[in-house]
């Protein structure tokens, strides 16, 4: 059996209140297991004439079946609060994510993990005598390249912002 494939969406949404969990709810209605969701504040939508805080960009990395995802993008442009949506899978785009990992550490083990953070170009944010706390941005592929590494030490904790993306030239996210 594959994988579901994980398709990424755009979505250019006003910022109101209850508008994240119509979204929402159109994916657990057909089933679509969102993956990772991102928020933030629209800089500027000129066709709008928006002030600052009016809008916000949502991106959405979910799985499932490819049926079904036409239909959502279709039901999600229908709700009043939602500008555009765009299904950004398969485009040519710039893509990150930023994962911040908490790492219990002894003295034999630290020059190695910081070995494996100088490859994958981490930051050392928090350097205390047990522990460090690293900070790595990118694609998400190399994110879990990363924690594989990573998993034979002990981890105490790790965060993920999520995918967010920017389509390349003019095309609109």
């Amino acid at each position: 059996m594959t994988a579901p494939t994980l398709h990424t969406l755009s979505l250019l949404v006003r910022n109101k209140p209850g508008v994240l969990t119509r979204v929402t709810l159109i994916f657990s209605r057909r089933g679509y297991n969102i993956e990772s969701l991102v928020v933030s504040p629209a800089l500027s939508v000129p066709e709008y004439d928006a002030q600052p805080g009016e809008f916000s960009r949502m991106t959405i990395t979910c799985s499932g079946d490819p049926e079904n995802l036409e239909q959502i993008v279709k039901q999600l442009e229908k709700l009043i609060d939602v500008v555009h949506a765009i299904d950004h899978t398969g485009q040519a785009v710039i893509e990150s994510e930023l994962a911040l990992v908490k790492l219990k550490v002894n003295l034999k083990e630290r020059t190695e993990i910081l070995q494996i953070a100088e490859h994958y170009r981490a930051k050392v944010v928090d350097y205390a005598a047990s522990s460090l706390i690293l900070r790595v941005e990118g694609e998400s592929d190399k994110l879990d390249a990363f924690m594989a590494l990573l998993k034979p030490f002990a981890i105490v904790e790790q965060v993920r912002s999520g995918k967010i993306l920017m389509a390349r030239g003019l095309e609109t996210t």
